[in-house]
């Protein structure tokens, strides 16, 4: 599985602490997508870099990180195909894969701990889409998308 990564400044520290981490999973690949640096860039060119990394296929998930994980989080699912989960326990990040098919997992360096921040993309990394019923709703938020965008897809 292949991960795109990516924070802005204030998630740079913490987003260095994450990649480390996930180098200690067997059979992950990381792909950084920035910032390289605590100098402030803005939050939503970040995102669109690991959401359209995701949305093309090139990464099955990705992480990103700001200081909230709010703002981050609203423009990642902007892009067609994205559906990025604010998380901030173990409970919620299993929720946002098992019943909504995430596949960007959002925090804020700010407003949780790096070890809860290890915990959440454990849960993310490890757990699967339920489906059955959970798919029915999941296409149900496409469908949302594509009558809002009806020309409009991403990367693919």
């Amino acid at each position: 599985m292949k991960i795109a990564i990516g924070s802005d400044h204030a998630g740079y520290e913490l987003k260095s602490e994450i990649i480390k981490y996930l180098n200690t999973f067997d059979g992950l690949e990381i792909e950084d997508h920035g910032t390289y640096s605590d100098q402030s860039v803005d939050y939503p060119d970040l995102a669109l870099k690991v959401a359209e990394a995701v949305a093309r296929g090139d990464a099955q998930r990705g992480i990103v990180i700001c200081g909230t994980g709010i703002g981050i989080c609203i423009a990642a699912n902007k892009v067609p195909g994205i559906r990025a989960a604010t998380c901030h326990d173990k409970y919620t990040a299993q929720m946002s894969r098992e019943h909504n098919d995430a596949n960007i997992l959002a925090f804020g360096s700010r407003v949780i701990p790096a070890e809860t921040a290890k915990e959440l993309v454990k849960v993310f990394v490890e757990t699967d889409f339920a489906g059955d019923r959970h798919a029915r709703r999941v296409n149900k938020i496409s469908d949302i998308e594509k009558k809002y965008n009806p020309n409009k897809t991403c990367c693919r």
